[in-house]
């Protein structure tokens, strides 16, 4: 059906009787392989499908229509400049850290311990950043909206299906159209361009632990500049690193202000999104009402079932078990 425009195609069940009948509403245009469209359709009427005349096969969606083992990554010119900057502030905190902070200080205990912290915080950000950014975070399949796929949903009496007419694919409940993904994202709860990605279901895991480490990393800069601007407060400043002074630079300064900004922007970020895992809301804001489940459970549909150590890990995958990834029941 790619490729071409069909409208009231006539579809009617061998097993039924001749006067029972239904009409499926259907035009669009399908590019495979493509992320920008020379022209969009107009919004479509939704796809309504009668139980008695579909199939008993149980849904299989279709295959993701991209060669095996292809890395997900949007090229984003915005997304991949906010990524860099990103890690760039945060070695440029790891340099102010270690080599004025640690490495001049005299308290060699004092150094070690706080190095080795500063040292391993760091390196753990790096982890659910890359899969963050590097995840599909459940994209819809292109080209799916056939009418053998939608006979093969199986559904009730009266219940409508979405059509996304821009990915030529049919909407899973909580799914939404991203104009910078240009693909439709299962339980999408926004597009950050700090991760170059869609926060979606597969990968809310990874950002909600990036915002955990980064704001752990910005509150023990913090602690650790406190103590600093203390001490050589204490000795006059005649102890201290030439870094330190304000007459060759401040970086200690500047990390304060970054140290802050990132305390609070990270925070504002994983408190919400722990929230709204809690309650099952979402930012994009939803008309329908969904089955309301135990925030335990919610928990575990995002971090893995069951709970274990692997939920702060950036190593460890999410075992959501066996579901059906076209029926949302939150």
């Amino acid at each position: 059906m790619c490729g071409s425009r069909r409208k009231g195609h006539f579809v009617q069940s061998p097993n039924a009787k001749t006067t029972s009948s239904f009409w499926v509403f259907a035009s669009f245009r399908c590019q495979y392989g493509q992320n920008n469209y020379d022209a969009y359709p107009p919004p479509l009427p939704n796809i309504e499908r009668k139980p008695e005349y579909l199939q008993p096969e149980k849904c299989v969606p279709p295959p993701y229509p991209g060669p095996a083992g292809t890395m997900w990554f949007i090229r984003d010119g915005c997304g991949i400049a906010c990524a860099i900057v990103t890690w760039f502030l945060v070695l440029y905190a790891e340099f102010v850290v270690l080599f004025v902070m640690l490495i001049p200080s005299r308290d060699y205990v004092y150094s070690v311990i706080n190095e080795l912290c500063s040292t391993c915080w760091p390196s753990w950000p790096w982890r659910p950043h890359c899969r963050a950014m590097l995840t599909d975070p459940g994209a819809v399949p292109k080209g799916n909206a056939t009418k053998e796929f939608i006979e093969s949903l199986q559904l009730k009496p009266g219940q409508v299906v979405y059509k996304c007419p821009k990915c030529c694919s049919i909407k899973p409940d909580r799914a939404h159209h991203c104009s910078v993904c240009k693909r439709c994202i299962r339980k999408m709860d926004h597009h950050c361009p700090w991760v170059n990605n869609c926060v979606g279901e597969n990968n809310q895991k990874y950002f909600v632990l990036f915002t955990m480490y980064i704001a752990l990393i910005s509150l023990h800069a913090l602690i650790m500049v406190g103590f600093h601007f203390l001490h050589c407060f204490e000795e006059d400043w005649t102890k201290c690193s030439s870094f330190s002074t304000t007459y060759h630079g401040d970086p200690p300064h500047l990390a304060v202000l970054r140290g802050a900004a990132f305390l609070i922007f990270t925070s504002v970020m994983f408190g919400p999104q722990v929230h709204s895992i809690c309650t099952t809301k979402q930012l994009k804001k939803e008309e329908r009402r969904w089955a309301k489940k135990t925030k335990w459970m919610n928990m575990k549909a995002v971090f893995g079932h069951p709970f274990s150590l692997g939920w702060a890990s950036p190593f460890a995958t999410p075992d959501q078990g066996k579901a059906d990834p076209y029926q949302y029941v939150v």
